[in-house]
């Protein structure tokens, strides 16, 4: 198996419950362990206290408060190695290329969509997920 296939724990930034009760249970018939944030700021709280207990982040892009960019970039630079991946189901972001080099995956989306995204950035961001 790949670096990039094993599974990871992730944690999940979600504001819509619908979805977010759709996307854990994805992820975890994935082989992924998950963790479920239900806004940027409860994210944010949860990597203070564990900084290291994630190994890759699965977010929406538009939340109230704190949206799904302005996380994944403080999260870039605070902790440069963990991959994200943002969601969204707005096209006008999709049309704004507001991904910021972040690995974008469009709702409605398939599981297919998400293990090829999640691959793409532990690639990319050169993590050693755990075996």
């Amino acid at each position: 198996m790949q670096d990039a296939d094993r599974a990871l724990c992730v944690l999940v930034v979600e504001d819509n419950l619908d979805v977010g009760r759709f996307c854990t249970p994805l992820l975890e018939d994935l082989g992924h362990a998950t963790v479920w944030a239900h806004n940027a700021e409860a994210a944010l709280a949860g990597m203070e206290r564990v900084p290291f207990r994630f190994d890759a982040v699965f977010s929406d892009v538009v939340m109230p408060g704190i949206g799904g960019v302005e996380l994944a970039s403080r999260l870039r630079a605070d902790h440069p190695k963990l991959p994200v991946v943002l969601t969204t189901g707005y096209s006008d972001v999709l049309a704004r290329d507001e991904a910021h080099g972040f690995e974008l995956v469009r709702k409605p989306y398939s599981a297919e969509q998400v293990a090829r995204a999640l691959r793409g950035a532990v690639t990319k961001r050169g993590r050693q997920p755990p075996a």
